[in-house]
């Protein structure tokens, strides 16, 4: 089953507890960008016709900030081999089916 591309997003707030936001991205309308900012602070987006999520540093760059970098281009990776390894299953069972 494919869904249409769609944007969810969830904000929770309780009494006495911080809220929380959460941003669900599930098209491939999905931009992501980087670049430098005022005061040439890095920034990265992720956004659609429907919501964007910047993250960028508070101030001069930390070891935290490159921490974060980190995740993020190690998540991002992941994401890509997670992709292109189900893509091409989807093509080999497109061929196998083809060929019978």
């Amino acid at each position: 089953m494919t869904l249409s591309p769609y944007t969810y997003v969830t904000v929770s707030m309780r009494p006495d507890q911080p809220s929380r936001f959460s941003v669900a991205f599930c098209s491939a309308e999905l931009r992501a960008r980087a670049w430098l900012g005022e005061n040439g602070k890095p920034c990265f987006d992720l956004d659609t016709s429907d919501a964007s999520v910047t993250v960028s540093t508070s101030g001069p760059v930390t070891d935290d900030d490159l921490t974060v970098a980190r995740e993020i281009f190690n998540a991002a990776a992941r994401y890509l081999a997670d992709c292109e390894r189900l893509s091409s299953g989807e093509s080999d069972k497109a061929t196998d089916s083809e060929a019978a």
